[in-house]
């Protein structure tokens, strides 16, 4: 099964690039399987859904701000179960959800994945200039990184 593993986020906008720090330690990973491709990316809707094109499955890591859960949440769910489809990158205020650009992509025949998982850190501070995060949310890298392997072996 080909897997994307795409971390997503800003890495100069403080916990907004939690994403990109999670997905550079698990490229780090000497044992990934060779069907694996790690990757970072700043973009969301069309143009991810479009980064996700040849792939059986995708594991989306990003952070969150729901103001639900502590800073640091570490959640998992499916694309379908997202509970907000404007959380996070999966959406764009110029572009559309990442839900709306997949079903696009399938009515055109773009073979998209049918697995589309999302591990999710909540994070408060998205918006501010810094390559630094929260102590909150760089607390939670070590588990975001543990559930995207445990994902990939499963």
């Amino acid at each position: 099964m080909k897997t994307i593993v795409l971390g997503l986020g800003n890495p100069i906008l403080g916990d907004d690039g939690v994403g990109w720090q999670v997905a550079q330690l698990i490229l780090r990973q000497n044992n990934l399987p060779s069907n694996v491709e790690i990757d970072y990316l700043s973009l969301g809707g069309i143009s991810l859904m479009e980064r996700l094109i040849g792939y059986d499955r995708a594991i989306l890591i990003d952070s969150f701000v729901t103001n639900k859960n502590p800073i640091g949440t570490v959640s998992f769910f499916s694309l379908n179960e997202l509970p907000n489809q404007a959380l996070g990158h999966m959406h764009s205020a110029h572009d559309t959800t990442l839900q709306n650009a997949i079903a696009m992509g399938r009515q055109i025949g773009a073979q998209l994945p049918e697995n589309i998982s999302i591990v999710a850190v909540e994070a408060q501070n998205v918006f501010e200039f810094s390559e630094e995060l929260s102590p909150a949310v760089a607390s939670a890298v070590p588990t975001a990184v543990q559930t995207v392997i445990n994902l990939i072996g499963g």
